[in-house]
């Protein structure tokens, strides 16, 4: 920092910002936000489970069998669509189901996917279209990764309601093993509800720009039928890298009601043990998110050093000779960072004083989204398992 005076009011605008944050952004930071207990319907309601999966023979022994062993008292089917798999991956899913002796399920292949889609899209686009052919009310469409209770398609269901929300979706619980993961990974959920606040997206606390927010989280999204019908999913969002939000952005452009939070009961068991490998979890998507916008990139680039660099810096300005009109609204504002961190860190069973970490890791990914950037930039664009997205379709905007 330049000078005290310069240092002293960065200080005290990135402690008004936190104050904000903490009071103003839908309560972001609170883990409360878990599936509604509703009534449970006199008729179960027939759903079809979608999985796309592309060279997933490593994690489908830990998740696939969790799908089929669902305690669902109705009518239930799951449809895996093996997308172009080299690994094997559609004859274990066969093989898993014959040991299961669970749910009925369909392995299916659609081939590559034409121009303009992506991968996944193309492939829970083919498995919709199977599934259709069962009537179903429901599609649960859930990640190859995800590992489910045995009641969570139930709970889910129940959630939704006869008339209630369109889409149901959870944010699975990501792995914390490794160092690296117990670092990054509770981060990239409490930065995500700091984006897309979940009270807001289910229009609970009665403000009127609340019920603009849409988000789902795209490892378990329970979707009315009527609704993906409505909204024209998959077809409207085929080219989106972030399809869960794009997803949620369409069925509550069309009228439907969201509701996303944290989950009980569903659970990725995809490891992500060093950092390079959480580095291109997050770089693949990040620019996209930010609509591969130079100007929003540098903006995005200053918030993330206002909020979070500034508060630490100014505390270490402050103390080698800033003075206390620095050191001290540095201070409040890592201490509000920090305790507004701790309900995410004891939702993934993380110790404390992991906290005062936090702009540590903010910067990580600070550094993962210029990366992002820089990538697109190069003609690699959102790289995944083979596949290039360099110029993703069009989102929906958040009206």
């Amino acid at each position: 920092m330049a000078t005290p005076s310069v240092a002293s009011a960065a200080a005290v605008l990135s402690l008004a910002v936190w104050l904000w944050l903490l009071l103003g952004q839908g309560f972001f930071w609170r883990t409360d936000v878990r599936l509604p207990e509703e009534e449970e319907p006199a008729e179960w309601p027939p759903v079809c489970v979608v999985v796309p999966a592309r060279d997933e023979a490593g994690v489908l022994p830990a998740s696939l069998p969790s799908l089929l062993a669902q305690e669902y008292p109705g009518r239930a089917e799951v449809f895996l669509v093996d997308d172009g798999s080299t690994d094997g991956t559609g004859e274990l899913a066969r093989e898993l189901a014959r040991r299961a002796n669970g749910l009925p399920l369909t392995v299916s292949s659609p081939g590559e996917p034409p121009p303009g889609w992506t991968g996944k899209l193309w492939a829970v686009r083919h498995g919709i279209a199977l599934a259709r052919a069962r009537e179903p009310a429901f599609l649960l469409l859930t990640d190859a990764d995800i590992a489910h209770a045995p009641d969570s398609l139930r709970r889910l269901v129940a959630a939704a309601g006869p008339g209630g929300f369109d889409v149901v979706s959870q944010m699975a619980r990501l792995r914390v093993e490794s160092p690296w993961e117990r670092l990054v990974v509770p981060a990239f959920v409490y930065f995500f509800a700091q984006l897309y606040p979940f009270r807001w997206i289910a229009g609970r606390d009665g403000r009127a720009g609340a019920t603009r927010t849409a988000a789902a989280a795209g490892g378990c999204v329970l979707l009315r039928t009527r609704a993906a019908e409505r909204a024209r999913i998959p077809d409207s969002i085929r080219g989106a890298v972030i399809d869960d939000v794009a997803l949620a952005r369409a069925v509550k452009a069309g009228g439907g009601r969201v509701w996303l939070g944290l989950a009980d009961g569903v659970d990725s068991v995809r490891p992500y043990p060093r950092l390079g490998d959480l580095w291109r979890m997050v770089s693949r998507s990040a620019y996209a998110q930010l609509r591969h916008s130079p100007l929003l990139l540098v903006g995005t680039v200053l918030g993330l050093a206002l909020v979070y660099l500034v508060p630490p810096a100014a505390v270490v300005a402050g103390a080698v000779g800033g003075g206390a009109a620095t050191a001290v609204p540095g201070g409040a504002a890592w201490l509000v960072m920090a305790a507004t961190y701790v309900p995410m860190l004891r939702y993934y069973g993380q110790p404390w004083w992991l906290a005062p970490l936090l702009p540590f890791t903010a910067l990580l990914y600070l550094l993962m989204t210029v990366d992002s950037a820089v990538l697109h930039h190069r003609g690699r664009g959102a790289a995944w398992k083979g596949r290039t997205y360099a110029r993703p379709g069009a989102l929906p905007e958040e009206g």
